[in-house]
């Protein structure tokens, strides 16, 4: 590829997604993901409901929650001394995370074919 530009902007995108690929990647954060998609509650969910839902005790709910937090793919609201957890609804960090991803392909797609077709 001769635009090493392109190459130097994708590896910027990277870096700036590299929090929601290392939460995303996880897959205890991946099965905690759907069980809250699952409980379909948008109001937000607590810890103690994730947790009787997984295989997961409480701290490692805790954490995991705290890293999906930072990453952008979750929000907290706290009611008093109870914390609930919810999709951020516009989701800057997946939004970004997309926009890489299409720039992935669009490279890929102009690298030159080289399997061995017969």
């Amino acid at each position: 590829m001769e635009n090493h530009g392109e190459i130097t902007a994708l590896a910027d995108e990277f870096k700036s997604v590299q929090k929601v690929l290392i939460a995303l990647g996880d897959e205890n954060r991946q099965h905690l993901i759907l069980e809250m998609m699952q409980m379909g509650n948008c109001s937000g969910v607590r810890v103690g409901e994730i947790t009787a839902r997984t295989h997961l005790s409480r701290p490692a709910v805790s954490h995991h929650l705290q890293i999906l937090k930072d990453a952008g793919i979750v929000k907290m609201r706290r009611e008093g001394t109870r914390n609930y957890y919810y999709f951020d609804t516009e989701p800057k960090s997946l939004n970004r995370l997309t926009v890489m991803l299409d720039h992935v392909k669009k490279i890929m797609a102009e690298l030159p074919d080289r399997s061995e077709k017969e």
